[in-house]
């Protein structure tokens, strides 16, 4: 079958199977620009159905471009509370800003000018070029890269490289509604060809797929070395107050509130008799001792919060799981 063909039987799926969700509505070319710029950030290491609510809430709050790029940073924030990977909405922030004084205020239209935006890669760049300027490009995400792995079975370390997935693309061939498109072999990745129990009588590839002739729907994913890194994390308390620090220390959540921590030996957690809790953070396993001292030390830059007070604070999930745990201990 060729490439012509799939396009026409992915779009036909596309057409009667698509979700309703809040970034595809129909609205301005102008207002699809943010529209499709927030939801990219959002979607970056995040599932549509977490995203949905947050995008929903933070065009409420924050209606266009405009609006974003003047927005005091503590509203930014409390509108991204919970998505994690803050630097998402930092760096939104700053390309908001570069748009409003570089573009007059409008997406730029071109690879190398979006890659130039902060936050904005290799696919993000694609993702916009193909849904607002309908482009004929096919980004590589996690429910695409799937979709090759399954048609073409492919296996072998050098077979699911980046490289050797981009060259496979040309599977999907191209055509004039590549807007749509993008979205709808992104939309099969997720709903029909998910990771794990495929809904292949329902997919309009399984014909064209060497997996489901094979019956064999393994997906083989690239070895990622997860870090397993061991702290220390004091919780100073007077009463119903715990300090925190401005985290300027530690490459994640930086610039956000967090206990003060210091990261220890394999040797001090496992002889430490204190209470100790684990958090998977990104590529890394986070083994932390909580060491509670009941005094406040004077400190610059701290921050004391009652712990009645988090829910109606800005903070990470990170500093919220460790504030579960102290009332245990």
């Amino acid at each position: 079958m060729n490439s012509e063909n799939i396009s026409k039987k992915i779009l036909h799926w596309y057409d009667n199977n698509k979700r309703f969700l809040p970034w595809r509505k129909k609205v301005s070319k102008k207002q699809r620009e943010y529209f499709t710029l927030v939801s990219e950030f959002m979607l970056q290491q995040t599932q549509v159905k977490t995203v949905i609510p947050y995008f929903i809430n933070f065009i409420n709050k924050i209606p266009d471009l405009d609006n974003l790029a003047k927005i005091k940073d503590s509203i930014l924030m409390k509108c991204w509370e919970g998505l994690g990977y803050y630097s998402r909405a930092r760096n939104l922030k700053k390309t908001a800003i570069r748009i409003t004084n570089e573009y007059r205020g409008r997406l730029p239209s071109t690879i190398e000018e979006l890659k130039s935006l902060p936050g904005v890669g290799d696919y993000t760049s694609r993702a916009i070029m193909a849904i607002v300027f309908n482009k004929k490009m096919i980004p590589l995400d996690g429910n695409i890269e799937r979709i090759l792995k399954r048609v073409f079975y492919l296996r072998k370390e050098n077979e699911i490289s980046k490289q050797h997935l981009n060259n496979k693309k040309s599977f999907f061939g191209t055509t004039n509604r590549s807007n749509d498109y993008v979205q709808a072999i992104m939309e099969i990745g997720a709903l029909i060809c998910k990771p794990y129990h495929p809904l292949c009588f329902q997919c309009p590839l399984s014909i064209n797929c060497i997996s489901f002739k094979k019956n064999d729907f393994e997906v083989k994913i690239k070895n990622k070395l997860n870090k397993t890194k061991y702290f220390e994390a004091i919780i100073y308390q007077n009463k119903n107050k715990y300090l925190l620090v401005k985290n300027d220390k530690f490459n994640f959540l930086k610039n956000m509130p967090i206990f003060p921590m210091t990261e220890v030996k394999e040797k001090k957690y496992k002889n430490s008799n204190n209470k100790k809790i684990n958090i998977k953070l990104s590529n890394m396993d986070m083994k932390i001792i909580l060491n509670k001292i009941n005094k406040l030390p004077k400190i610059k830059n701290k921050i004391l919060l009652k712990k009645n007070h988090t829910q109606s604070t800005i903070l990470p999930s990170f500093t919220k799981k460790i504030f579960s745990s102290v009332s245990k201990i």
